[in-house]
Protein backbone atom coordinates (compact mmCIF):
# COMPACT_ATOMS: atom_id res chain seq x y z
CA UNK A 1 0.00 0.00 0.00
CA UNK A 2 1.21 2.99 -1.14
CA UNK A 3 1.97 5.83 2.25
CA UNK A 4 0.74 9.49 1.27
CA UNK A 5 3.59 12.10 0.79
CA UNK A 6 3.49 14.86 3.58
CA UNK A 7 3.09 17.00 -0.07
CA UNK A 8 0.36 14.76 -0.87
CA UNK A 9 -1.52 15.54 2.28
CA UNK A 10 -0.64 19.11 2.33
CA UNK A 11 -2.40 19.04 -0.96
CA UNK A 12 -5.62 16.66 -0.41
CA UNK A 13 -7.89 19.14 -0.01
CA UNK A 14 -7.08 21.34 -2.48
CA UNK A 15 -10.03 21.80 -5.30
CA UNK A 16 -9.48 25.55 -6.85
CA UNK A 17 -6.29 27.03 -7.55
CA UNK A 18 -4.99 30.09 -8.47
CA UNK A 19 -1.65 29.55 -11.05
CA UNK A 20 0.28 32.61 -11.27
CA UNK A 21 3.10 33.25 -13.83
CA UNK A 22 6.24 35.04 -13.82
CA UNK A 23 7.51 36.89 -16.46
CA UNK A 24 10.50 35.27 -16.56
CA UNK A 25 8.91 31.84 -17.27
CA UNK A 26 7.63 32.43 -20.56
CA UNK A 27 9.11 35.31 -21.81
CA UNK A 28 13.06 36.08 -22.81
CA UNK A 29 14.98 38.97 -22.83
CA UNK A 30 13.68 39.42 -27.05
CA UNK A 31 10.17 39.09 -26.43
CA UNK A 32 7.40 36.03 -25.28
CA UNK A 33 8.67 32.70 -25.93
CA UNK A 34 5.24 30.91 -27.14
CA UNK A 35 6.44 27.82 -27.26
CA UNK A 36 6.67 28.06 -23.03
CA UNK A 37 3.14 29.55 -23.36
CA UNK A 38 2.14 26.23 -25.45
CA UNK A 39 3.91 23.86 -22.18
CA UNK A 40 2.50 25.70 -19.76
CA UNK A 41 -1.05 25.72 -21.41
CA UNK A 42 -0.70 21.44 -21.78
CA UNK A 43 0.11 21.49 -17.81
CA UNK A 44 -3.09 24.03 -17.28
CA UNK A 45 -5.12 21.61 -19.60
CA UNK A 46 -3.57 18.19 -17.79
CA UNK A 47 -4.69 19.91 -14.09
CA UNK A 48 -8.10 20.72 -15.33
CA UNK A 49 -9.12 17.00 -16.85
CA UNK A 50 -8.02 16.01 -12.76
CA UNK A 51 -11.01 17.88 -11.89
CA UNK A 52 -9.26 21.35 -10.58
CA UNK A 53 -10.59 24.37 -10.94
CA UNK A 54 -7.62 27.01 -12.33
CA UNK A 55 -7.47 30.85 -11.96
CA UNK A 56 -4.77 32.04 -13.67
CA UNK A 57 -2.85 35.39 -12.97
CA UNK A 58 -0.17 35.54 -15.65
CA UNK A 59 2.54 38.73 -15.90
CA UNK A 60 4.42 39.27 -19.35
CA UNK A 61 2.07 41.89 -21.62
CA UNK A 62 4.99 44.00 -21.34
CA UNK A 63 7.94 41.26 -22.37
CA UNK A 64 5.18 40.55 -25.39
CA UNK A 65 5.35 44.57 -26.62
CA UNK A 66 8.62 45.97 -25.99
CA UNK A 67 9.77 44.47 -29.22
CA UNK A 68 7.71 46.57 -31.54
CA UNK A 69 9.29 49.62 -29.25
CA UNK A 70 13.08 48.31 -30.04
CA UNK A 71 13.73 47.39 -26.45
CA UNK A 72 15.65 44.19 -25.10
CA UNK A 73 15.67 44.51 -21.69
CA UNK A 74 13.60 45.74 -19.22
CA UNK A 75 11.49 49.19 -20.68
CA UNK A 76 13.92 52.06 -18.76
CA UNK A 77 10.64 54.42 -17.72
CA UNK A 78 6.94 54.15 -16.66
CA UNK A 79 5.60 55.45 -19.99
CA UNK A 80 7.75 52.57 -22.15
CA UNK A 81 6.51 50.25 -19.96
CA UNK A 82 3.03 51.19 -20.42
CA UNK A 83 3.46 51.33 -24.24
CA UNK A 84 5.13 47.67 -24.13
CA UNK A 85 1.82 46.46 -22.49
CA UNK A 86 -0.61 48.26 -24.56
CA UNK A 87 0.71 46.30 -27.40
CA UNK A 88 1.83 43.10 -25.77
CA UNK A 89 -1.60 42.21 -23.55
CA UNK A 90 -3.46 41.28 -26.98
CA UNK A 91 -0.23 39.16 -28.20
CA UNK A 92 -0.07 37.33 -24.79
CA UNK A 93 -3.59 36.37 -24.40
CA UNK A 94 -3.79 35.47 -28.58
CA UNK A 95 -0.71 33.38 -27.28
CA UNK A 96 -2.67 32.06 -24.81
CA UNK A 97 -5.79 31.85 -26.82
CA UNK A 98 -4.38 29.36 -29.46
CA UNK A 99 -2.41 27.43 -26.96
CA UNK A 100 -5.29 26.00 -24.80
CA UNK A 101 -7.93 26.17 -27.77
CA UNK A 102 -6.30 22.88 -29.31
CA UNK A 103 -6.60 21.74 -25.77
CA UNK A 104 -10.39 21.91 -26.20
CA UNK A 105 -9.95 24.82 -23.56
CA UNK A 106 -12.13 28.21 -23.74
CA UNK A 107 -10.42 31.66 -22.11
CA UNK A 108 -11.47 35.00 -20.81
CA UNK A 109 -9.33 37.70 -20.13
CA UNK A 110 -9.80 40.13 -16.66
CA UNK A 111 -7.72 43.22 -16.64
CA UNK A 112 -7.90 44.98 -12.81
CA UNK A 113 -5.91 47.50 -10.93
CA UNK A 114 -6.08 47.91 -7.30
CA UNK A 115 -8.37 50.48 -7.19
CA UNK A 116 -11.05 47.89 -8.55
CA UNK A 117 -10.42 45.29 -5.89
CA UNK A 118 -10.16 48.13 -3.13
CA UNK A 119 -13.69 49.38 -3.87
CA UNK A 120 -15.96 47.21 -2.11
CA UNK A 121 -18.75 47.08 -4.75
CA UNK A 122 -16.30 47.00 -7.56
CA UNK A 123 -14.52 43.77 -5.91
CA UNK A 124 -18.09 41.62 -5.47
CA UNK A 125 -18.51 42.23 -8.95
CA UNK A 126 -14.64 40.79 -10.14
CA UNK A 127 -15.70 38.06 -7.76
CA UNK A 128 -18.83 37.12 -9.60
CA UNK A 129 -17.56 37.60 -12.88
CA UNK A 130 -14.56 35.17 -12.24
CA UNK A 131 -17.27 32.92 -10.66
CA UNK A 132 -19.37 32.61 -13.24
CA UNK A 133 -16.75 31.86 -15.75
CA UNK A 134 -15.52 29.15 -13.30
CA UNK A 135 -18.94 27.60 -13.61
CA UNK A 136 -19.19 27.56 -17.20
CA UNK A 137 -15.93 26.13 -17.30
CA UNK A 138 -13.94 29.30 -18.69
CA UNK A 139 -10.30 29.56 -17.89
CA UNK A 140 -10.23 33.40 -16.33
CA UNK A 141 -6.85 34.77 -17.01
CA UNK A 142 -6.11 37.78 -15.00
CA UNK A 143 -3.36 40.44 -15.77
CA UNK A 144 -2.77 43.88 -13.95
CA UNK A 145 -4.08 46.81 -16.04
CA UNK A 146 -0.65 47.73 -16.85
CA UNK A 147 -1.30 50.45 -19.06
CA UNK A 148 -3.28 52.78 -17.16
CA UNK A 149 -1.63 51.79 -13.45
CA UNK A 150 1.83 53.27 -12.53
CA UNK A 151 2.52 52.34 -8.69
CA UNK A 152 1.90 48.77 -9.56
CA UNK A 153 4.31 48.28 -12.52
CA UNK A 154 7.10 49.22 -10.00
CA UNK A 155 6.23 46.85 -7.19
CA UNK A 156 6.02 43.40 -8.07
CA UNK A 157 2.06 43.84 -8.74
CA UNK A 158 1.02 40.30 -9.90
CA UNK A 159 2.35 38.51 -7.21
CA UNK A 160 0.61 40.65 -4.66
CA UNK A 161 -2.27 40.62 -7.23
CA UNK A 162 -2.11 36.48 -7.64
CA UNK A 163 -2.94 36.90 -3.42
CA UNK A 164 -5.95 39.00 -3.95
CA UNK A 165 -7.81 37.42 -6.39
CA UNK A 166 -6.54 33.74 -4.23
CA UNK A 167 -9.09 35.48 -1.93
CA UNK A 168 -11.39 37.16 -4.27
CA UNK A 169 -12.50 33.94 -5.75
CA UNK A 170 -12.01 31.79 -1.85
CA UNK A 171 -9.29 29.21 -3.85
CA UNK A 172 -7.59 26.60 -1.92
CA UNK A 173 -4.29 27.19 -2.45
CA UNK A 174 -1.89 29.73 -4.79
CA UNK A 175 1.08 28.33 -6.91
CA UNK A 176 3.50 30.93 -7.72
CA UNK A 177 5.58 29.72 -10.87
CA UNK A 178 8.84 31.74 -10.97
CA UNK A 179 12.27 31.21 -13.11
CA UNK A 180 13.54 29.89 -9.29
CA UNK A 181 13.55 26.95 -8.09
CA UNK A 182 12.15 28.10 -4.99
CA UNK A 183 13.19 30.13 -1.73
CA UNK A 184 16.85 30.06 -0.86
CA UNK A 185 18.42 30.30 2.81
CA UNK A 186 20.67 32.87 0.73
CA UNK A 187 20.83 34.12 -2.66
CA UNK A 188 21.90 31.02 -4.69
CA UNK A 189 23.40 33.22 -7.77
CA UNK A 190 25.99 34.51 -5.57
CA UNK A 191 26.20 31.95 -2.58
CA UNK A 192 27.00 28.97 -4.43
CA UNK A 193 26.15 26.45 -1.13
CA UNK A 194 22.84 27.76 -0.62
CA UNK A 195 20.13 25.39 0.28
CA UNK A 196 16.58 25.41 -0.93
CA UNK A 197 13.82 25.64 1.76
CA UNK A 198 11.20 23.37 0.92
CA UNK A 199 8.44 24.15 3.71
CA UNK A 200 8.12 27.52 5.43
CA UNK A 201 5.81 27.16 8.74
CA UNK A 202 5.28 30.94 8.67
CA UNK A 203 6.97 33.84 7.09
CA UNK A 204 8.91 35.62 9.93
CA UNK A 205 11.25 37.91 9.68
CA UNK A 206 14.26 35.79 8.98
CA UNK A 207 11.93 33.93 5.66
CA UNK A 208 11.49 37.62 4.33
CA UNK A 209 15.50 38.61 4.98
CA UNK A 210 15.91 34.83 2.97
CA UNK A 211 13.66 36.68 -0.07
CA UNK A 212 15.80 39.65 -0.15
CA UNK A 213 14.21 41.70 -3.57
CA UNK A 214 15.19 42.70 -6.87
CA UNK A 215 13.85 43.64 -10.68
CA UNK A 216 14.70 41.43 -13.60
CA UNK A 217 15.14 42.42 -17.22
CA UNK A 218 12.42 40.29 -17.54
CA UNK A 219 9.76 41.44 -14.18
CA UNK A 220 9.24 43.54 -11.21
CA UNK A 221 8.79 40.89 -8.87
CA UNK A 222 11.63 39.38 -7.00
CA UNK A 223 11.50 36.56 -4.49
CA UNK A 224 10.35 39.62 -1.70
CA UNK A 225 6.83 40.13 -3.85
CA UNK A 226 6.38 35.94 -3.56
CA UNK A 227 7.09 35.52 -0.05
CA UNK A 228 4.94 38.68 0.82
CA UNK A 229 1.90 36.93 -1.60
CA UNK A 230 2.55 33.73 0.15
CA UNK A 231 2.03 35.53 3.68
CA UNK A 232 -0.65 37.14 2.46
CA UNK A 233 -2.48 33.76 1.25
CA UNK A 234 -1.57 31.94 4.48
CA UNK A 235 -3.83 34.68 6.34
CA UNK A 236 -6.58 34.06 4.37
CA UNK A 237 -5.72 30.06 5.04
CA UNK A 238 -4.35 29.33 2.03
CA UNK A 239 -1.02 27.64 1.13
CA UNK A 240 1.21 28.81 -1.24
CA UNK A 241 4.00 26.90 -3.64
CA UNK A 242 6.78 28.99 -5.29
CA UNK A 243 7.91 26.82 -8.02
CA UNK A 244 10.47 26.43 -11.57
CA UNK A 245 7.84 27.28 -13.95
CA UNK A 246 10.91 26.38 -16.52
CA UNK A 247 10.91 22.95 -14.96
CA UNK A 248 9.04 20.12 -17.07
CA UNK A 249 6.01 19.02 -16.14
CA UNK A 250 6.45 21.13 -12.83
CA UNK A 251 2.61 21.23 -12.29
CA UNK A 252 2.36 17.17 -12.69
CA UNK A 253 4.80 16.89 -10.37
CA UNK A 254 3.53 19.23 -7.57
CA UNK A 255 -0.15 18.51 -7.38
CA UNK A 256 0.82 14.50 -7.48
CA UNK A 257 2.68 15.00 -4.14
CA UNK A 258 6.09 15.52 -5.11
CA UNK A 259 8.52 17.78 -2.97
CA UNK A 260 9.21 20.51 -5.48
CA UNK A 261 9.85 24.43 -4.74
CA UNK A 262 8.92 25.78 -1.47
CA UNK A 263 5.97 25.15 0.39
CA UNK A 264 4.14 27.74 2.92
CA UNK A 265 1.59 26.31 5.13
CA UNK A 266 -1.13 28.19 5.94
CA UNK A 267 -2.49 30.11 9.18
CA UNK A 268 -3.91 28.13 12.07
CA UNK A 269 -6.49 30.68 12.44
CA UNK A 270 -6.86 32.73 9.16
CA UNK A 271 -8.56 35.99 8.81
CA UNK A 272 -12.29 36.12 8.03
CA UNK A 273 -12.31 37.40 3.94
CA UNK A 274 -13.74 40.70 4.57
CA UNK A 275 -11.15 41.60 7.23
CA UNK A 276 -8.57 39.68 4.91
CA UNK A 277 -9.62 42.18 1.96
CA UNK A 278 -9.49 45.73 4.27
CA UNK A 279 -5.86 44.40 5.51
CA UNK A 280 -4.41 43.72 2.17
CA UNK A 281 -6.28 45.13 -0.57
CA UNK A 282 -8.49 48.81 0.76
CA UNK A 283 -6.03 52.01 0.59
CA UNK A 284 -6.92 53.70 3.22
CA UNK A 285 -7.73 57.90 2.57
CA UNK A 286 -7.36 59.43 5.72
CA UNK A 287 -5.91 59.23 9.17
CA UNK A 288 -7.71 59.31 12.65
CA UNK A 289 -5.66 59.62 15.67
CA UNK A 290 -6.63 58.37 18.74
CA UNK A 291 -6.58 58.99 22.30
CA UNK A 292 -5.16 56.27 24.71
CA UNK A 293 -8.05 54.92 26.15
CA UNK A 294 -9.36 54.27 22.78
CA UNK A 295 -6.68 52.49 21.64
CA UNK A 296 -6.59 50.27 24.69
CA UNK A 297 -10.45 49.55 23.92
CA UNK A 298 -9.73 48.70 20.53
CA UNK A 299 -6.21 46.42 20.92
CA UNK A 300 -6.75 44.58 24.18
CA UNK A 301 -10.29 44.68 24.57
CA UNK A 302 -11.66 44.50 20.83
CA UNK A 303 -14.26 46.95 20.86
CA UNK A 304 -15.63 49.44 18.31
CA UNK A 305 -14.08 52.65 17.92
CA UNK A 306 -16.59 55.76 18.87
CA UNK A 307 -16.62 59.51 18.38
CA UNK A 308 -15.09 60.14 21.82
CA UNK A 309 -11.84 58.13 21.18
CA UNK A 310 -10.52 60.45 18.42
CA UNK A 311 -8.67 63.14 18.77
CA UNK A 312 -7.39 64.53 15.51
CA UNK A 313 -8.30 63.63 11.41
CA UNK A 314 -6.13 63.74 9.08
CA UNK A 315 -6.73 63.48 4.98
CA UNK A 316 -10.17 63.07 3.53
CA UNK A 317 -12.27 60.23 2.76
CA UNK A 318 -16.14 59.42 2.49
CA UNK A 319 -17.88 57.06 4.39
CA UNK A 320 -17.36 53.75 3.34
CA UNK A 321 -13.58 54.29 2.68
CA UNK A 322 -11.02 52.70 4.55
CA UNK A 323 -8.49 54.75 7.04
CA UNK A 324 -5.33 54.24 9.35
CA UNK A 325 -5.81 54.47 12.86
CA UNK A 326 -3.02 56.16 14.67
CA UNK A 327 -1.75 55.90 18.40
CA UNK A 328 -0.64 58.92 20.47
CA UNK A 329 3.07 57.75 19.74
CA UNK A 330 2.05 58.41 15.63
CA UNK A 331 1.99 54.56 15.45
CA UNK A 332 -0.35 53.16 13.07
CA UNK A 333 -2.23 50.28 14.84
CA UNK A 334 -4.69 49.27 12.94
CA UNK A 335 -7.12 50.02 9.71
CA UNK A 336 -11.19 50.28 9.23
CA UNK A 337 -14.27 50.89 7.28
CA UNK A 338 -15.16 54.12 8.15
CA UNK A 339 -18.81 54.94 9.14
CA UNK A 340 -18.92 59.33 8.46
CA UNK A 341 -17.61 61.64 5.72
CA UNK A 342 -14.53 64.04 6.82
CA UNK A 343 -17.38 66.74 6.69
CA UNK A 344 -19.48 64.76 9.50
CA UNK A 345 -16.45 63.70 11.61
CA UNK A 346 -15.52 67.03 12.03
CA UNK A 347 -18.61 68.28 13.77
CA UNK A 348 -18.79 64.64 16.17
CA UNK A 349 -15.17 64.65 16.96
CA UNK A 350 -14.85 64.08 20.32
CA UNK A 351 -18.00 64.00 21.11
CA UNK A 352 -20.07 61.27 22.58
CA UNK A 353 -21.97 58.70 20.73
CA UNK A 354 -25.43 60.11 22.12
CA UNK A 355 -24.73 63.03 20.88
CA UNK A 356 -24.20 62.41 17.21
CA UNK A 357 -27.80 63.15 15.79
CA UNK A 358 -28.37 65.77 18.03
CA UNK A 359 -24.85 67.71 16.07
CA UNK A 360 -25.62 66.00 12.45
CA UNK A 361 -30.00 65.58 12.63
CA UNK A 362 -28.83 61.67 11.60
CA UNK A 363 -27.09 58.99 12.79
CA UNK A 364 -25.28 55.64 10.63
CA UNK A 365 -24.53 54.36 13.86
CA UNK A 366 -22.78 54.77 17.60
CA UNK A 367 -19.69 53.41 16.38
CA UNK A 368 -17.36 55.60 13.91
CA UNK A 369 -15.50 52.48 12.70
CA UNK A 370 -17.37 49.01 13.88
CA UNK A 371 -15.09 46.15 15.41
CA UNK A 372 -15.98 43.82 12.17
CA UNK A 373 -14.66 46.64 9.79
CA UNK A 374 -11.83 46.67 11.48
CA UNK A 375 -8.21 44.93 11.39
CA UNK A 376 -5.18 45.13 13.68
CA UNK A 377 -1.85 46.14 11.94
CA UNK A 378 0.01 42.95 14.03
CA UNK A 379 -1.93 40.55 13.01
CA UNK A 380 -1.95 41.78 9.31
CA UNK A 381 1.72 41.82 9.07
CA UNK A 382 2.34 39.05 11.82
Amino acid sequence: MNIPSMRENLLAHVRQVVIKIGSGVISTSTGLEDRQVDAIAGQVAALRQRGYKVVLVSSGAIAAGKGDLGITGRPATIPLQQAAAAIGQSRMMQAYRDAFAKRGVKVAQILLTRDDLANRRRYLNARNTLMTLLEHDILPIVNENDTVVVEEIRCGDNDNLSAMVTNLVEADMLTIMSDVDGLYDSDPRSTPGARLIPLVEKVTAKIEGCAGGSVTQHGTGGMETKVKAAKRAALNGVGTAIVNGRREQILDRLFSGEEVGTYFLPAGNPMATRKHWLAFTTKPRGKLHLDRGACTALVERGKSLLPSGVARIEGSFDRGDAVRLIDPDGVEFAKGVINYALPEMLKIIGKKSTEIEAVLGYKYGDEVIHRDNMVLKDRSEE
